[in-house]
């Protein structure tokens, strides 16, 4: 690509800021990159790939992490206004990506950058402050310790500014719980625990106020395309029904009645008390109104409002569904206004509603099983279905207290800690836990869980294809493919950084035309839909490698033990189960497609150098001929 061939959509400028020296300086936007990587996730594996060494503490100051705002971020592109921010795990140790909705995305780009990345750390508290006018680091002090909702409220006084948008951490980033979280506004940057990689830099944020304009390829072009996803979205039953209505919410009483619910910590697949926790007790008992993301045309956010109880005036903007499993069924709690108040609070200390409860459920089986006492307890009753218990432990586990000390490193190390047969219910793979999609009842969904390079993460694969029945869920023929299918169109669209949630129009169960439409009238770029395939393969290897440099193999390609042994015990998919013999049969077609060594799970040279990878290519070659090719 010749240089003066600049891609419409971007800036073109990235800030990179070094809070050891406090230094912030602007560089291009590698545009000889972008063609090969997109930007978002593709982009920022790409930089930490080439710019963290193997091995490195992700708490140390040695990690780095980035925030990009997507090629159609601030442009009229339906779902394509996000944020993206990437890091090595502090809970899984490869590479994490997270993206949110919202406004963030556009207002960094109208400020004139289509990134930051922050490196080093600080002796001090501070954040970033980002305006077209220039650049800052300003102290947190007075932040530091705030919630994130107050700690919103804070900048703008700071700014003088109502319009600014901000991305902070909470106290639980603070004191670097291993799954704490970025809050974007009401949304979060959740998981992986990119929250506590800033918080160990000490830094608190960044907030921007844009105020210029972004320019696009072909305006005529774009503005037809985005009228036709339009129209599609909107006579889209998913998109333009159900998600407008209801939200995510509503696949609790369609999971629930499929037998795919996880409740119980995962012990079963159904919850008797769904009907307190679905979309229309929801709608019924704290819906206030609807909420969109920039530019976005389905609405699916909702905005609620407990309005009496114990947690009367708990507002916030959820809860979503995958929060409604961990702080719902998996402790078998049936209230949406306990719910609520909890999803607020983890989002208020600044960490991941999915993993906080799945580590509460998980401590529930372990006070059940014996493996805990009353006194590691500090005299809570850990029992399944005890309401009162919860608020409680959202507190322990952000402010690192007593039990949520131990549960804040994560249910993988946990149990390694607690022993016994802990591990054989720790509901996680790679360090990360199970969100609300079972992996017994959808053969091919578990496939994408066990390889997935985020650990147990539905957006490596998908739950739609075998739950909606666009391919049988009673066999594991074929699901390679599907998987491999699925990780493309993921990575793709979270390299441009489109919502997921969108998937019935970009796929949903391969890269379809209408994405790389939107993609080429904004950017130029002139994309294929084969070179598009191609450049999601690319991307997905990049992030293998990066995986593969850190110790992964193919042992670590696994489910947890429940879910291998242990078949769903009751409901409509009673009996399922995904034994390891399934596994590992997927897993060596798996790998035989992709091109992986099947024994080591370590992608080949030969496939990274027909991938225009050629140095990964020599760095696997390296690890497979070092003897460090083994099982892990």
């Amino acid at each position: 690509m010749s240089r003066a061939k600049l891609y419409k959509g971007y800036t073109h400028k990235l800030l990179r800021v070094n809070l050891t020296s406090r230094t912030i300086r602007v560089e291009e936007t590698p545009n000889a990159q972008l063609l090969k990587y997109i930007g978002g996730a593709g982009l920022a594996a790409r930089m930490l790939y080439d710019e963290l060494d193997p091995g490195i503490d992700p708490l140390s100051h040695r990690n780095k992490v980035i925030f990009l705002a997507g090629p159609l971020a601030g442009t009229i592109a339906p779902t394509g206004s996000r944020i993206g921010v990437y890091t090595k795990s502090p809970l899984t140790g490869g590479f994490f990506h997270s993206s949110a909705g919202g406004c963030f995305g556009a207002e960094l780009k109208y400020a004139g950058y289509d990134g930051v990345v922050i490196e080093g750390a600080s002796d001090k508290p501070v954040y970033l402050f980002i305006s077209n006018t220039g650049v800052e680091l300003r102290s947190a002090a007075h932040l530091w310790g705030e919630m994130t909702y107050r700690t919103h409220e804070l900048i703008k006084i700071d700014s003088g500014d109502e319009a600014v948008q901000s991305a902070v951490i909470g106290p639980a980033g603070e004191r670097m719980v291993r799954f704490a979280s970025v809050i974007v506004g009401g949304r979060a940057l959740g998981r992986g625990g990119i929250g506590a990689v800033l918080g160990s830099k000490k830094f608190k944020g960044i907030a921007v106020r844009g105020t210029g304009s972004l320019a696009v390829d072909d305006m005529e072009a774009t503005l037809r395309v985005t009228q036709e996803l339009i129209s599609i979205m909107r006579s889209n039953p998913t998109t333009g029904q159900v998600l407008a209505n209801f939200g995510t919410p509503v696949l609790v009483n369609a999971n629930n009645s499929l037998g795919v619910f996880g409740s119980r910590n995962w012990q079963r697949e159904t919850f008797d008390g769904a009907q307190g926790l679905c979309a229309e007790t929801l709608r019924e008992k704290i819906f206030v109104r609807h909420k969109s993301c920039f530019a976005c045309p389905i609405g699916c956010s909702k905005y609620t409002v407990v309005s009496d109880g114990p947690y009367k005036g708990s507002e916030v903007e959820g809860p979503e569904y995958e929060n409604i499993f961990a702080l719902g069924s998996m402790v078998e709690n049936d209230s949406i206004e306990i719910v609520a108040a909890a999803e607020r609070l983890c989002d208020d200390l600044g960490m991941d509603a999915v993993e906080t409860g799945v580590s509460i459920a998980f401590s529930m089986e372990a006070r059940e099983k014996g493996l805990l006492t009353e006194k590691d307890t500090g005299g809570l009753d850990l029992s399944f279905g005890n309401q009162g218990v919860i608020m409680p432990m959202v507190h322990k586990i952000g402010l690192r207290e007593g039990i949520g000390d131990l549960l804040a490193e994560g249910v993988k190390r946990a149990a390694e800690r607690i022993g016994g047969n802990a591990s054989d219910f720790a509901m996680q793979n790679k360090g990360m836990t199970f969100p609300g999609h079972s992996a017994r009842g959808l053969p091919g969904f578990a496939l994408g869980y066990a390889t997935g390079p985020r650990g147990a993460s539905h957006h490596d694969g998908r739950p739609t294809g075998e739950r909606a029945g666009y391919v049988p869920r009673e066999t594991v023929e074929g699901k390679p493919q599907y998987i491999i299918n699925v990780n493309h169109l993921n990575i793709l669209t979270d390299s441009m950084i489109l919502c997921h949630l969108a998937e019935a129009i970009w796929g949903p169960t391969e890269i379809k035309k209408p994405c790389i439409d939107i993609f080429n009238a904004v950017t130029g770029m002139d994309l294929t839909l084969e070179q598009a395939r191609v450049t999601a393969e690319r991307i997905w290897n990049v992030i293998r490698a990066f995986a593969v440099r850190e110790g992964l193999r193919r042992a670590d390609d696994t489910l947890p033990y429940r879910f291998l042994s242990e078949p769903i015990p009751d409901g409509p998919s009673k009996g399922m189960v995904i034994t390891r013999d399934m596994l590992e049969t997927m897993k060596d077609e798996y790998y035989r497609l992709r091109g992986w060594d099947i024994a080591t799970g370590i992608p080949l040279p030969e496939r990274l150098y027909a991938l225009d990878l050629p140095d990964i290519g020599e760095d696997m070659r390296t690890i497979l001929s070092s003897g460090k090719g083994g099982m892990a």
